[in-house]
């Protein structure tokens, strides 16, 4: 694989912060469903079940 510039890399908008994030090798995979840019962002952005 070529390597490429990080501006090179794809970007989304998180859903929670609403800040740029860009693609990592770890979402390489399921790049489609990222919604968030930190696991932060998804906890908070999760309603709270507690009883």
């Amino acid at each position: 694989m070529k390597m490429r510039k990080k501006s090179e890399l794809p970007s989304k908008i998180c859903t929670h912060c609403g800040l740029p994030f860009s693609w990592r090798k770890k979402w390489e995979r399921d790049w489609d469903q990222v919604k968030y840019c930190s696991e932060r962002c998804r906890r908070a952005a999760k309603p709270s079940t507690t009883s």
